[in-house]
């Protein structure tokens, strides 16, 4: 982002430190509830006061955070830092709620899986068997690559990732791309695609019968107590939505760019917060909301033709922590938004972290992780 056009001067940054200054406490605890989660879990207390300390020395980089960690099918932490909203003194709570990015896409392979193991989706079929007004490309391409962005479909190109444009269905968001040729013969690369997931929404309400967004409110959202998630739709009042930040070239925060979402709920279009996060990803470690050969399938990595591991599964980026776990997660950036989600099936941990900022600096959260696990 460019530095903003107007003289920098002492009265500024005095200003700027008064603001600063009236906007206390920096940290916003969980709420009594979540407190009594803490108490009961008291074997973590020494990890939560070593996290704390390891977020409050990184907490400058960012406007607010929001962190949440989940053990053996409990989440044992959660907490906000920093500020929702700075203009209004608004502290971040376990509540609150970000725009998380593309980690839309391992909700939406949830919303996938469930229909698969209905055999209402045949993974390798022509994606024109479920969306007849899709045109068809040089080479045919299914579902299944489109979830391991083997399929060539391109992804935002100039201003894209920045639309402002209103779309009010599913097919119209389509367009931006639909005439445009693949990128490679399907399964000869791999090229990251949020567009071919909008393609795999269609897919969705093209197999079921059903709207997207209603599906994935009733069939994942709902049924996994993800009860402060949903779509990020402008014109609804959207209880502890987060104000978006970008940090200038001048180090200093701005209001983020107003964009609509409409075009990629799929890839990247909704919000939610820590805890619903955990919740989510408590969800997948073990069968039980999908089925274990769903499971493995959705989190076992894609090969280029050549035999290559692209570390992508259907919706799933795979691989090791640092410390060499074996990890499933996947990370999200927004216009105003970064998160990160992180599994380590083996060790029954989930972690999750959001920020309200563009491009917000790498998380503490290999730090935090090595500390519940140690």
């Amino acid at each position: 982002m460019k530095t903003r056009g107007f003289q920098q001067t002492s009265w500024w940054f005095t200003l700027l430190l008064v603001v600063a200054t009236a906007c206390v406490p920096t940290t916003v605890a969980a709420p009594a509830a979540m407190q009594y989660a803490q108490l009961h879990h008291s074997e973590y207390g020494a990890a939560i006061e070593a996290a704390r300390a390891v977020v409050q020395e990184r907490l400058l980089e960012y406007p607010g955070l929001s962190i949440a960690v989940g053990i053996d099918d409990r989440i044992v932490w959660a907490e906000g830092f920093g500020w929702a909203d700075i203009e209004q003194c608004v502290p971040v709570r376990p509540t609150s709620r970000f725009r998380v990015g593309s980690v839309a896409k391992p909700m939406t392979a949830s919303l996938l899986g469930l229909l698969y193991e209905e055999g209402k989706i045949d993974l390798d079929a022509p994606v024109q068997t479920y969306v007849r007004t899709f045109p068809e490309k040089s080479h045919p391409i299914s579902t299944r690559l489109l979830a391991g962005h083997l399929a060539g479909i391109r992804d935002y190109e100039g201003d894209e990732f920045f639309s402002a444009v209103r779309y009010d269905t599913v097919s119209e968001g389509l367009e931006i791309f639909a005439a445009d040729p693949l990128r490679f013969e399907p399964s000869s690369e791999y090229l990251y695609s949020s567009y071919g997931w909008n393609l795999i929404s269609a897919i969705i309400e093209g197999a079921s019968g059903e709207e997207f967004l209603p599906q994935m409110q009733s069939r994942v959202f709902e049924p996994l107590g993800m009860l402060d998630t949903t779509s990020d739709q402008n014109a609804l009042i959207v209880r502890e939505r987060v104000r978006p930040y970008e940090r200038g070239d001048d180090g200093l925060l701005y209001n983020a760019p107003h964009v609509d979402n409409s075009y990629k709920w799929a890839g990247g279009g909704f919000l939610s917060t820590a805890q619903d996060l955990v919740r989510f990803g408590m969800a997948h470690m073990k069968p039980g909301f999908l089925q274990m050969a769903t499971l493995q399938e959705w989190q076992t990595s894609q090969r280029t033709n050549d035999g290559l591991e692209t570390g992508y599964g259907m919706g799933w980026s795979v691989g090791t922590d640092a410390s060499g776990r074996r990890s499933v997660g996947h990370g999200g950036g927004s216009v105003g938004g970064t998160t990160g989600l992180m599994l380590l099936p083996d060790d029954g941990l989930v972690i999750a972290v959001t920020s309200n900022m563009s491009g917000a600096p790498g998380f503490p959260t290999q730090e935090i992780v090595d500390l519940f696990l140690q």
